[in-house]
């Protein structure tokens, strides 16, 4: 059942529905420490806070030249802004991970980034952390630790698209398409020694760690990964977010289609408020609360709040993006709403605001809007 108008009076969650379900993969706790007993002791995420390098600012084009509803824009560094290695995809949020709005008393934005491999190395898809103070930021490569049969460890790049982001407690949930998605812990961050100037390498040579130039790796400790029950179609885990709000809290899970010829759909899995992982039967599968028809082509990124979907949708890099609003199946478009290329969809709930970020080089920014824009 889509969403009413007044998240107060929603109908309790339907049985879990058929069709599409997850399953979790054994956590990699030996790959894990493994690297650990390599790299050091974890970081965590407060030492990587501690260690931000680069300054992103403020746009410098009045934040409604950006979009008929944007209120707030930012930019990455020069070289960030025109990288064409990289391409910014998903956001997620503090707000996202906490009720308190805040991690270690800053409020910070997390983003995804996939690599492109134009220059001849795929190197896999990373997170990004921002604090909305400083504006200061780091890159974090996400990597996945491989013990082969003779026990020998290898680091191999995370090769997903790594299109939307939900930062639940201390984890962050990555979407991988068709193979659903990965998660990783952020207490796992760690610091890789001197490793910038190496960008094109992976892996170790002696004592000598190289991640494609990144200073900082995050392993992955698990996938929930895709299934499709006989006579449906896969769904495709191509954006996140969280639902904080609903009881019991909730994923939801959208894909980007191009035609009309399969649903537009958004799935809603329930959430352990306790671990932050999907909720999962006596089958050991995960399934969803709903499946809903309702969505747009091209959905980059959807959120739940104030009752209602809130779905972006991108036109290419030259043309501003939209925004649909409203009940399943009546989602009504705000044109010109975003700046051209807007990808993944998070909402931070004291603000009333919707943040969202674009992807082509010289056209990148992170912004935000009221949600009241779309009532």
């Amino acid at each position: 059942m889509a969403p009413g108008d007044d998240e107060t009076d929603a109908p309790a969650p339907a049985p879990y529905v058929q069709g599409v379900h997850l399953q979790r993969t054994d956590e990699n706790v030996r790959e894990i420490a493994a690297l650990a007993a390599v790299l050091g002791e974890p970081a965590g995420l407060g030492g990587l806070l501690d260690d931000l390098k680069y300054q992103a600012r403020r746009s410098r084009l009045p934040a409604r030249l950006l979009g008929r509803a944007v209120s707030e824009a930012y930019t990455w560094d020069d070289y960030d802004r025109r990288d064409r290695l990289w391409f910014p995809q998903g956001i997620s949020t503090s707000a996202d991970a906490s009720d308190t709005e805040d991690i270690l008393g800053r409020k910070v934005l997390v983003t995804t980034w996939y690599s492109t491999g134009i220059d001849g190395v795929k190197r896999g898809s990373r997170v990004t952390f921002i604090d909305l103070e400083t504006l200061t930021y780091r890159h974090v490569l996400l990597v996945n630790p491989v013990l082969d049969k003779d026990g020998k460890l290898q680091l191999r790049p995370m090769n997903i698209h790594a299109g939307g982001i939900v930062w639940a407690g201390p984890y962050l949930h990555i979407a991988a398409t068709r193979r659903g998605f990965v998660t990783a812990r952020v207490d796992d961050i760690m610091r890789v020694a001197g490793d910038d100037d190496h960008p094109d390498e992976i892996g170790f040579d002696g004592q000598r760690v190289a991640s494609y130039g990144h200073r900082y790796v995050l392993p992955v400790r698990f996938t929930y990964k895709a299934f499709t029950d006989d006579g449906h179609v896969q769904l495709r885990y191509s954006f996140l977010s969280i639902d904080r709000r609903s009881d019991p809290p909730a994923l939801l899970a959208g894909e980007y289609n191009l035609g009309q010829k399969t649903p537009n759909r958004l799935a809603r899995y329930q959430l352990d408020p306790e671990t932050w992982q999907l909720q999962t039967g006596d089958d050991g599968f995960s399934r969803p609360l709903e499946v809903d028809e309702g969505g747009v082509v091209q959905m980059q990124g959807a959120v739940l709040a104030g009752g209602r979907y809130h779905v972006t949708v991108s036109h290419g890099p030259f043309m501003p993006g939209t925004i649909y609003a409203g009940s399943s199946g009546q989602l009504r478009p705000t044109r010109f709403a975003l700046p051209m290329g807007p990808e993944d969809l998070t909402y931070w709930p004291s603000t009333d605001r919707l943040w969202s970020l674009t992807e082509h080089p010289r056209r990148r920014w992170i912004v935000s809007m009221r949600r009241s824009a779309f009532d």
